[in-house]
Parts: C-alpha cells; structure tokens; sequence
C-alpha cells in the first residue's frame, strides 16, 4: 500500500514538471494529511487509547476470583495430611464480598481445626465493611477516578492535536507567503529587464542619454537580489511545511511544482472550523482547557471521599454457613462460622493529613480553573478583535496598491512622451513593490490570526 502511494506521488510530480502547470495544494487537503498521519497528532490519539486501558484495569478489581490451595504430605506409607482449600468470590461495588467455598482435610496429623467430614466441607457467605470502605473503597475510586481521565484524556488529546494543528497551519500560510513573495520579485525582474532593454534600445537610438542604463541596470540587479533571497526563503519555507506532509509512517517532501492555494482568506475560516466563532462569544464550558481542569477537579474530590471515609473505623463483619455437601438444602442456623475484624488509630495523623492535603489541591484547581475561564474569555474577545482590525488594514492596504498602481502607470505615458525619467519610474515601481510586499505580509496576519483564534479554541474535531 505504501509503495502505490509513493509511486503515485512520483508520477504526480512528474507529470507536474513534465507539463510545467503548478499542482495546487489546497489548505483543507494539507490539514487533512496532519490530521490523519502526522505523529503529535497520533500520538495525542494514543492518550485516549491508554485511558481506556486504565479503566479496563481497573474494572479488573471487580471480576470473580477462583483460588484453590492444596498441600498434601506423605512419608513412609503414612499419609500426614492432604488439605485442599478452595473459593470462589466475587467482589461487589460498596464493598460487599460474597464468597462460597469447599475445604476438604483427611490425614494422621492435620490441624483438628482444619479438620473436616469424608466428604469435605462446603461454605457460602458474605463479607461487609460497615464503616470504612463500604461507601467507597480502593476499587470504587480507581473505576470512577479511570472513567473521570477518560474524560481528561480526550480533552487533552484536543489540546495537543490542535496545537500540532495550529503549527502546521502557521506553515503552510508562511509557505503561501514566500511563495507570493518569489512570484512578485519574479514578475518585477522581468518588468525591469524589460524596461532595461528599452532603455538601450532607446539610448542607441539617441533618444536617452546613456546614464539611464545605469539607472536600469542597478534596478535589474536589485531585483535579481531580492528573487534570489525570496527563493531562498521559499526553500526553507517548503522544507518546514514538509515536517507535517506524512502518509502513513512515511514523511513526505512537498514538491517544487506544488504551488499554495490563492485566496485562502476566503475559505481559512471554515477550513478551521471556526466560522461560526468569529463573530460571536462562544461558551467555554465545553473547551477542551475548562473540561480538563474540571476532570482533574473531579479526580481530587473522588480521592477527598476516599480519604475523609479513611477517617472511619474498619469494622469488617463476615458471615459464612457451612455444611456438608450432601446436607446444604437443609439449613441448619448453628453451622456458620462468624467474623469481626476492628482496627482504629488513635491519632489519625496520617488520615487528616492526607485529607487536608487533597482539600488544598482542591482549592489550588479552582482557583487555577476561575483564572482559565476568565484568560480563554479574554484571549477570545482579543483575537476576534484583531481579526477585525487586521481585516480594516487588509481593505486599506490593497487601496495603497491600487492608487500606487494608478501612479506607476501614468509616469509610464508620461515616460512615453518624453517627460518623466527612469529614476521617477523605479521610484514609483518601487512604492508599488513595498505596498504589494506589504499587503503580503498583511494577508499572512490575516490568516495568522484565525489560526491563533483556533488555537484558542482547541477544537480540531
């Protein structure tokens, strides 16, 4: 499977070059590779996984239990003992124990207190914790604690994979920028080479003192400067892009003839799937930061239970009737065997210490949770509001470009009649440059600040 897709993308790319048309890389076919292959974003799916495991584990503590102990001596043709211990238990969720079991001693020297009718000894019973651990106990917390980080586990993952999200969306717009910015150097050069060969033409024909070729040859050079830096930049700007372009278990290399997508700013909202966030206040009980910070809230107060139930005395009573097998379905109240365990400290130093120290982390989570409410509402607020103002400054810039346009284009008539020079023309042509440069640069904030916006939220699902 993987070598089809390698041998795809190198006919893909071959035919590419072969035709020379630039093959578009849309930002939704991008982010859907990041998605799916990249590494971080696996890896944050593995949180999930292992989440699920835990409880898994811990609903171990709950499955029925089979234990046989048997232990036999024999020496010199005298059987000593041969004592078999069985049970069957099953542990229920307050703590209750419910147990049946078949002893069986025979032998010269067994324990008179193990000892057991011919056909062994059959037993059921049950087992209860009246103060400590009858609540809540060992197993009670790991199942609920197991099922509470299920819940912080993918909210976590959210945070990581958009993260990684953000990342790679921050390259793929500074790969459109260079690549925006390699195609103006470009297409200037060859105004400038243009007008360089006029020039001459001009100067051979007496009409342009020689001095100009001067003048439009520094400007070539110039140009050839700035191409070979933008190209420069376009290279380091791909191989980053590159570290996010993985299929499978394979990392993938973008193409030269791949070419960004145009008119991204369109579409970079929904793309993101922030569309419906840009102008309105969403509610942030629901953001991956909140839900994180409320699990691990919820964690702290399943082990304050448990810890304030430590507090209780352990008062543990068992009940167990006995019989001999062939007598069970005739229940006789004096066979049982009964009992009671008790332990308390005295000080209980260690039970409230612990106690106060989960109440304290406690108190140290809410306040942290209160402070992320009031930060994500803020940052929100802020980053909408830089979309708006980075959108105002958008729209004035590309007038900048239109009325510097309109200026270039009449020095050029007026050059034609003989009444401008090439000094006023690359000063013009060079205001235009640095509004387009900047415009540029202004459409790549544009799209920084809905993939901040998206990285606030934290929502790549």
């Amino acid at each position: 499977m993987k070598l089809k897709i390698l041998v795809i993308v190198l006919m893909i790319s071959s035919i590419a070059r072969a035709q020379t048309t630039p093959t578009v890389l849309s930002f939704d076919e991008f982010l859907g590779y990041v998605k799916k292959y990249h590494p971080v974003v696996r890896q944050a799916n593995l949180q999930v996984s292992s989440a699920q495991a835990a409880l898994m584990v811990a609903r171990g503590a709950f499955d029925p239990k089979v234990e046989v102990d048997f232990d036999r001596k024999q020496f010199k043709g005298t059987e000593y003992y041969s004592v078999l211990n069985s049970s069957f238990k099953i542990p229920t969720w307050y703590g209750i124990e419910i147990k049946a079991g078949f002893d069986n001693a025979e032998g010269s020297y067994v324990n008179p207190q193990n000892k057991t009718p011919v056909n062994g000894l059959t037993a059921i019973g049950i087992n209860i914790p009246l103060a400590q651990g009858l609540l809540i106990n060992q197993r009670m917390m790991d199942i609920r604690t197991a099922k509470v980080q299920l819940r912080l586990s993918d909210a976590e993952r959210k945070i990581e994979a958009a993260n990684a999200l953000y990342e790679a969306a921050i390259a793929y717009f500074k790969w459109k920028r260079t690549y925006e910015e390699m195609q103006l150097y470009t297409r200037y050069l060859n105004y400038a080479s243009t007008r360089y060969k006029g020039v001459i033409g001009l100067i051979k024909g007496g009409d342009k003192p020689a001095i100009d070729s001067v003048e439009a040859g520094i400007t070539v050079k110039n140009r050839r400067l700035s191409v070979e830096d933008s190209k420069l930049k376009l290279t380091k700007a791909r191989l980053d892009l590159s570290n996010y372009l993985w299929i499978e278990n394979t990392p993938v290399e973008l193409d030269v003839a791949m070419v960004p997508q145009e008119n991204l700013e369109l579409s970079v909202a929904q793309s993101l799937n922030i569309d419906e966030m840009v102008g309105n206040r969403p509610s942030i009980d629901n953001h991956p930061k909140i839900q994180s910070l409320q699990s691990k809230l919820d964690i702290l107060d399943i082990e304050r239970q448990y810890k304030a139930n430590m507090l209780l005395p352990k008062i543990d009573v068992g009940y167990n009737y006995i019989s001999e097998p062939r007598h069970f379905d005739h229940y006789r109240f004096e066979d049982y065997k009964l009992s009671v365990t008790f332990a308390y400290p005295l000080f209980l130093r260690k039970e409230r210490g612990g106690l106060k120290l989960t109440k304290l982390k406690m108190q140290d989570t809410k306040l942290d949770l209160d402070l992320q409410k009031l930060q994500i509402t803020n940052k929100i607020t802020a980053q909408q509001t830089e979309i708006s103002a980075v959108s105002t400054q958008k729209e004035i810039i590309e007038d900048l470009v239109k009325d510097y346009s309109k200026m270039l284009a009449s020095e050029e008539r007026l050059f034609s009649f003989g009444e401008s020079s090439i000094f006023l023309i690359n000063s013009r042509e060079n205001s235009l440059v640095s509004a387009r440069l900047s415009s540029i640069e202004m459409n790549n904030r544009y799209l920084n600040s809905f993939a901040e916006l998206f990285k606030i939220l934290s929502n790549p699902d």
